[in-house]
């Protein structure tokens, strides 16, 4: 094997890494996401844990977050719940990097 090959080899296998990693972050993101979301929806227990599934499910519809961004805001609104756009990212994005740290800290 060629050094060419061998860091072709490296830098595929980083790239598959660092793709696992992002998985994992967004859809720990996505789970955290939903527990918030469940609450200011008024849900507990099973039913919270249930939201937040389908957050993350939502995460599947297309590529991005816009999916799950445009989940939060219909279910908001359509239970009067009052959260601006700006505050919806902010906390996708605050619940991002707290999941980023986490899975850093684990491994």
């Amino acid at each position: 094997m060629t050094t060419f090959d061998q860091r072709k080899d490296a830098f595929e296998n980083r790239f598959a890494h660092d793709e696992e990693l992002k998985f994992r972050a967004m859809a720990r993101r996505n789970k955290q996401l939903g527990i918030w979301a469940a609450g200011l929806l008024g849900k507990s227990g099973d039913a919270a844990e249930a939201y937040a599934s389908e957050v993350v499910a939502s995460d599947f519809e297309e590529a991005g977050e816009e999916d799950v961004f445009r989940k939060l805001r219909q279910d908001f609104d359509a239970a009067g719940v009052a959260q601006s756009d700006h505050q919806i990212r902010r906390t996708m994005d605050e619940f991002l990097t707290a999941a980023i740290e986490q899975i850093r800290t684990e491994g």
